[in-house]
């Protein structure tokens, strides 16, 4: 069997993407063929391009995905055909019409969630439970500062927070990023372009700074990230939307406030089959709840997936990124 795929052969920007025919085989022991509707595009996949996060050439990108289980190899019982499914997460491969899959990665998506929406949110709202649920529990009366509060993981995290009773700051690129956020349950947004983040958080607080920072952002904001913690608060880095980060000094960790620095992953807090139905379950459980909302910003058709990493890079894009399989 045939399908379309954007793949990879070296590193580079978006123009290193193929639309290329690849072969796809049937299921083996604890596979599934998955026919994707559509796929969502994050930061991650930008990683994998740009050989920030080295991968065995040539790659078919694409972390996250949403469609129907076509068939199924031997000994899966968890999935079968015709069952609507996403996943995020894993081996790459969902920028692709159809892939196999281990069977154990899939999620079943509950009758009210469909595919489109379920590409859009999967791995950001996966990412959001972790972080806000299992590496920092931000409890009713928290502050908490964002960065990148208007984009995917973003408006998904302050919606959440908020829902919570904890209160976002949430840092943004643009008036109008700022409005998007608030409009999602950002209490305080900082324009970073136009304001210190930290001076303006130590503002906001009364001088105390705020027990986490979420910081998908990376170099240009880690150091500063670390500036908005109060005694013993916990800096919680989870993205290199600008670029790796700096090394930091251990002992910088004590001369400001005895304070933590995380690097976590969603691979490590969704590494079985239960954790991973747990962590799917809450977020659909939220979405159902309507505690979080989908902000789809952007949809490209497949071909279309450099224009797509084109504008995430670029900071062009607001709330969730999908691809069309057509």
């Amino acid at each position: 069997m045939k399908a379309r795929a954007v793949r990879i052969h070296e590193p580079g920007g978006p123009e290193v993407l193929r639309l290329e025919e690849v072969g796809v085989s049937e299921p083996g022991p604890g596979e599934a063929r998955v026919r994707h509707e559509f796929a969502g595009v994050n930061f991650i996949d930008t990683y994998h391009r740009s050989g920030l996060y080295p991968a065995n050439l040539p790659l078919v990108l694409g972390q996250e995905g949403a469609g129907v289980v076509e068939s199924v190899g031997q000994g899966v019982q968890s999935v079968a055909a015709g069952d609507r499914v996403a996943y995020a997460g894993g081996p790459p491969g969902s920028y692709s019409d159809i892939r196999l899959i281990q069977a154990d990665r899939l999620i079943p998506l509950p009758e009210p969630v469909d595919t489109r929406t379920a590409a859009a949110i999967t791995l950001r709202g996966m990412t959001v439970e972790y972080l806000i649920r299992r590496t920092f529990p931000v409890t009713e009366g928290m502050t908490v500062l964002w960065h990148a509060a208007a984009g995917g993981v973003g408006l998904l995290a302050c919606e959440w927070l908020s829902s919570l009773g904890a209160t976002v700051i949430g840092t943004v690129g643009s008036g109008l990023k700022a409005t998007l956020a608030r409009n999602h349950g950002c209490a305080r947004t900082i324009n970073y372009k136009e304001e210190d983040f930290v001076e303006r958080v130590r503002e906001l607080t009364g001088g105390k700074g705020v027990p986490v920072v979420y910081d998908g952002v990376g170099r240009s904001t880690l150091a500063g990230s670390l500036d908005c913690l109060s005694p013993r608060g916990l800096c919680v880095s989870f993205g290199n939307a600008s670029g790796r980060p700096k090394p930091v000094d251990v002992l910088t960790l004590a001369e400001k406030g005895s304070v933590y620095l995380t690097r976590p992953r969603l691979a490590d807090y969704t590494g079985t089959h239960e954790e991973l139905l747990a962590s799917a379950s809450a977020l659909f459980e939220a979405v159902a709840q309507n505690r979080i909302a989908v902000e789809i910003g952007q949809e490209f058709a497949l071909e279309q997936a450099a224009m797509a990493h084109g504008a995430l890079e670029e900071r062009q894009t607001t709330g969730s990124t999908i691809l069309s399989m057509g």
